[in-house]
């Protein structure tokens, strides 16, 4: 069977795509390898962005339903030094210009949005192939396959569509950010949870630094980062209850309020690799097959990641409708902005890595917070 439009990956990228071609009343059909909406967690708190992700909400007419799901009061950033001491503190002002989400909840807002069966699920990507005139064939790891007359690869940073185009590979950029979550917090965690405040928290130092976001339910999401080889994450066991000390040995010193996110943590610590694509990755045209988001230009965590793949996605959608019957040329249109925009975009990623955990940490990081009326850049 011959699909018009195939997207591979339901993120929110891929998800934004398929609702702005929803809305110009051009079907899709996404294919995602997990097994339902629900399966997994989908990640923390995000910033969505007056450039990028509020007009890829708008393109897909949502934006009043996404003023329903911001987490109030969350555009609060606070940096603290290893002490636990206060060295800038920046109010919520109500303003909205980057209001706060959990990454789950806006991807149901995407889900929800979309005609029943446009995403089939617990359809791994196996292989593709071209055909010619701009036709890919598609197969899955269950045997199953369709034909994709535009083919796009919104399916993250180990993208499988990626070597269609590119055989560029993501590289580990010498960080690793590890996951760790306290619940109830203001019961549990009351120190805690005041030196973080009601928003996000930065606490960078050479090597290593405490990033947190207080989520909606007395939660506080944190990343503890540190700059070390692959082999040294290798060597733990995240599974057994001693990485904890294991991580949190290398917090010596700093004030309990923060290493207690590490310690305390009621989860597992979760170790999430940093991988890049070099920056301004591109490739030459291909009929009938594009990328966006991670699988187009992987960088590291700034908050720019989700924003740009939903940017991405109406920006594709966009093209697509305005060059209607010419794929290549739509795609043409969409690629060469956005080959600019992320080679951009992945220098002040890397040169926010570098802030958070580089030799004048905590200086550097403060004198860009300070450079800003607000919180211009935040992992998220």
């Amino acid at each position: 069977m011959e699909q018009a439009v195939v997207i591979i990956g339901a993120g929110l990228g891929g998800l934004t795509l398929a609702r702005v071609l929803h809305v110009h009343g051009i079907r899709s059909v996404v294919y995602e390898a997990e097994p339902g909406a629900e399966s997994r967690t989908q990640g923390g708190q995000l910033d969505i962005h007056d450039h990028s992700g509020q007009p890829a909400l708008a393109a897909a007419g949502l934006t009043e339903a996404f003023r329903s799901i911001i987490h109030e009061g969350a555009e609060a950033t606070r940096v603290l030094d290893r002490t636990g001491a206060v060295l800038l503190d920046l109010p919520d002002d109500g303003q909205r210009r980057r209001p706060e989400v959990l990454r789950g909840d806006l991807r149901r807002l995407l889900l929800d949005s979309l005609p029943d069966g446009t995403v089939r699920w617990g359809k791994k990507l196996a292989r593709a192939s071209g055909l010619g005139d701009g036709r890919h064939e598609v197969e899955f790891a269950d045997g199953s396959t369709t034909i994709a007359g535009l083919l796009v690869g919104a399916d993250g940073a180990w993208s499988r569509v990626r070597p269609l185009l590119s055989d560029a590979l993501p590289r580990y950029a010498g960080a690793t950010f590890i996951e760790t979550y306290l619940h109830d917090v203001d019961n549990r965690h009351p120190r805690t949870a005041a030196a973080v405040g009601g928003g996000a928290m930065f606490a960078p130092a050479p090597g290593k630094a405490i990033f947190v976001h207080r989520e909606a339910g007395d939660v506080l999401h944190a990343y503890v980062e540190l700059k070390r080889p692959e082999d040294w994450f290798a060597a733990i066991d995240f599974s057994d209850p001693s990485a904890k000390a294991i991580v949190a040995a290398e917090f010596d010193g700093w004030a309990p309020v923060l290493t207690a996110l590490i310690t305390d943590s009621d989860t597992p610590p979760v170790p999430r690799m940093v991988h890049t694509l070099p920056i301004g990755h591109r490739w030459r045209r291909v009929p009938g097959v594009t990328l966006l988001g991670d699988a187009a230009h992987l960088m590291p965590p700034s908050g720019e990641g989700a924003n740009l793949a939903m940017l991405e996605g109406a920006e594709l959608a966009d093209a697509l409708v305005r060059h209607s019957g010419d794929v290549e040329a739509a795609l043409a249109a969409y690629e060469e902005p956005m080959f600019s925009r992320a080679a951009l975009e992945a220098v002040d990623a890397h040169r926010m890595l570098d802030l958070c955990l580089g030799d004048d940490a905590p200086a550097g990081f403060l004198a860009m917070m300070g450079s800003v009326s607000e919180p211009d850049r935040q992992p998220s």
